[in-house]
This record gives structure tokens, C-alpha cells and sequence, in this order.
């Protein structure tokens, strides 16, 4: 298999239960003495993991132990919303820039990838499609969350924020091929980045349908008489949500270009190539967003034109009534004025001739206006 399927196979999830030392179920923490938010933590010497359940301090003290650094080691560690006090452990053991910690901590950061003394500092913006028996004005369609990556030589440290993103199947995956890992913490970063992509191409897919049922719903008359529309909140609803998905796949353009296409000291060379794959995914991705935001434009554009239309051609039946109606009301108003000489008011037949006046004159008049398209 070639290098590009591994890696591929690598980061699609797998749910399935482990019993490996130091794995928990959910988020069950490992050893006693580690920080409440470490969802796991393990050493790899030569991309196996030890199996002795050891603190972030001790993992590390292994790996750069000689014995560590002549089988090629690297610890991972997982976080999931760690506290400032959590985390402060963690960061002075490791080197971490002090900026970098405070970003990862508090979250909410746009996609960036930045570089920090000896380690290289990546956020990831995951997507989950919400899934709703029925689009409404209200409904969820996305829902971000964040993975946050500390790359070094010798470490990658991920703090995850938000319900989604979970790197535990991924790390089952990747533990299932040493050689893989084997190339260090890089292996690991392309892998979370790939299986972040993925899941934007997962999610597009999903929105993809329910613009589809907008707009089928805005241009088919489903009512039967001629009258077509949506729901305005529906359609402005749905674009809120794009825009929201489009937040976390745009500005991941340029890491990855960075990743893909610049030497980078912190990045195996075997590994780098491969984060052109990636970049590729998202490219597709982020052209699918935005045309998923100017299509949602028009759609709504064309949804207010047809209730601007909707509503000339009621204002054309209330004037073509209205003139209809004005017929009998010009008849009665003159022969309810008090004039002594009106000579049709002592004509035997004068009420009903009026009455058939009137309704001769209010029957041309409808005929007229039914001709040309007002009733």
C-alpha cells in the first residue's frame, strides 16, 4: 500500500472499544497524577506506544531519554477544554509560548497556524452537520468546535474545545500503524488536518441537500394555484449557517499552503507532500461554500421578487374590484340625491333598467379586466 492510502486509512474513523493501558471510554482520564483535562497521554518510541501509564512530565522525561532518543520517540497528548491552572503544568514542561497557551485555553481563534520558538502552534475549526427532521427558521444546520495543536520536536499536544472533534478513533487508527508514526508528531498534525477536511467535505454534502430543498421549495408551486415562495427566515437561516461553516474552511486555506508547498523544520519532508492531498480537499470545500453563499443570495433574491410580485398582482384585483364596485355606488349616488325633477324616478320601469344598467356596465367592465389578466 502506498504511503498516501496509509495516510488516508489512517484518519478515517473507527469506532471501537480499546483495552490498550492508559485508554479509557469517553472521556475517562488516565493516571491520577495528571491534569483533570487529560483525555490521554502516551509515549512512542519508534511509533509503538508504551505501554506504561505515565503523566505528560514522565512521557517526556522518557522519550528524551537516551533510550528514547535512539528509537525516535514523541509523546501525544490530548486535552479536552482545559482550564488556565490545568494547563499551566503542562505548558512549563513543555516550552510552551506563553501566547499560544492563552489562545488555546480561552479558544475561539479564526484557523491559523503559527510559529513559536521551537514549535508550531495550529488551530483546526471542526464542523458537525446538526441533523433536523425539518428546515426551519431556527434550525442549527452546523455546529463548530476547535482542535488545537503544539507541535515540537519531540511532542504534539492537542486541546480540543466543543462536543465534536473527538481524536480518540484517530489515535486508535494511527496507533494500529507504527511505520506511520514513526515519522513523529508531523505524522499525527497531517492526520487531524485530514480528518478535519474530511469532515467539511461530509458537511458540505449534507448543506448541499438542504439548499437543494430551499430552493425547490421557492421555485415549485406546491400549493397547486400558481402561487410560488418560501420562507424568507428559512432561506436567511440557512445563509447564516454557511456563513458560520465559511468561517472555519477559509482561513484554513493558507496554513495548509504553508504546510503543502514551504519547508518547514518541525515537518518530516515524507509527511509534507502529503498535506498537498489535504490542501487539494479543501480547496474543493471552500469553492463549494462559496458558491453555496452566492447561490443562497440569489435564491433569496428571487424569493423577495416573487412576494414583490405576489403582492402587485393583489394589488391588481383589489383596484379591477374596486372599479367594479364603483359602478353601482356612481348609480346609486346620484339617484339618492334630492332633486324634485328626476324625471327617471316616476318611469315605471326605472328601477329595474337601473338595475340592469348596472349590472351590464359591472359585467363589461370584469370581462375587460379578466382579458387582460387583472381577475
Amino acid at each position: 500500500m502506498s504511503m498516501i492510502r496509509e495516510l488516508r486509512a489512517a484518519v478515517r474513523p473507527a469506532l471501537r472499544k480499546d483495552n490498550r493501558p492508559g485508554y479509557g471510554f469517553g472521556y475517562e482520564r488516565v493516571g491520577a497524577a495528571t491534569s483533570s483535562a487529560v483525555v490521554d497521554c502516551g509515549a512512542y518510541l519508534d511509533g509503538r506506544r508504551d505501554t506504561e501509564q505515565l503523566t505528560p512530565a514522565q512521557a517526556l522525561r522518557k522519550v528524551r531519554s537516551p533510550e528514547g532518543q535512539g528509537r525516535r520517540g514523541f509523546v501525544w497528548i490530548g486535552l479536552h477544554e482545559p482550564t488556565e491552572e490545568e494547563f499551566s503544568g503542562i505548558a512549563q514542561e513543555y516550552g510552551l509560548h506563553p501566547l499560544a497557551v492563552e489562545d488555546a485555553v480561552h479558544a475561539h481563534q479564526r484557523p491559523k497556524l503559527e510559529r513559536y520558538d521551537e514549535s508550531l502552534f495550529t488551530v483546526f475549526k471542526t464542523v458537525h452537520y446538526v441533523e433536523h427532521a425539518e428546515l426551519t427558521a431556527s434550525s442549527e444546520v452546523v455546529e463548530t468546535g476547535e482542535v488545537m495543536c503544539f507541535t515540537g520536536r519531540d511532542y504534539i499536544i492537542t486541546v480540543r474545545h466543543g462536543g465534536q472533534g473527538s481524536l480518540r478513533a484517530l489515535r486508535h487508527r494511527l496507533e494500529d500503524d507504527p511505520e506511520l508514526l514513526g515519522k513523529g508528531p508531523s505524522a499525527v498534525l497531517h492526520a487531524i488536518a485530514d480528518q478535519t477536511v474530511d469532515g467539511y467535505l461530509a458537511v458540505a454534502d449534507a448543506v448541499q441537500d438542504d439548499i437543494d430543498e430551499v430552493e425547490i421549495d421557492v421555485f415549485s408551486d406546491r400549493s397547486g394555484n400558481g402561487k410560488r415562495g418560501g420562507d424568507a427566515g428559512r432561506i436567511y437561516q440557512l445563509k447564516r449557517e454557511v456563513l458560520e461553516f465559511k468561517r472555519a474552511v477559509s482561513p484554513l486555506m493558507r496554513p495548509l499552503q504553508t504546510l503543502s508547498e514551504r519547508p518547514v523544520r518541525l515537518v518530516d519532508p515524507d509527511i509534507q507532500k502529503y498535506f498537498r492531498d489535504v490542501a487539494d480537499h479543501l480547496t474543493r470545500v471552500n469553492e463549494q461554500v462559496l458558491g453555496f453563499d452566492d447561490l443562497l443570495n440569489s435564491i433569496l433574491q428571487a424569493n423577495l421578487a416573487q412576494a414583490t410580485v405576489a403582492q402587485n398582482e393583489d394589488m391588481r384585483k383589489i383596484t379591477a374590484w374596486a372599479a367594479i364596485f364603483a359602478v353601482p355606488t356612481m348609480i346609486a349616488g346620484i339617484y339618492g340625491m334630492n332633486f324634485d325633477y328626476m324625471p327617471e324616478t316616476d318611469w315605471k320601469y326605472g328601477y329595474p333598467a337601473v338595475l340592469l344598467l348596472i349590472v351590464a356596465i359591472c359585467y363589461g367592465i370584469h370581462r375587460g379586466f379578466k382579458r387582460n389578466g387583472w381577475l
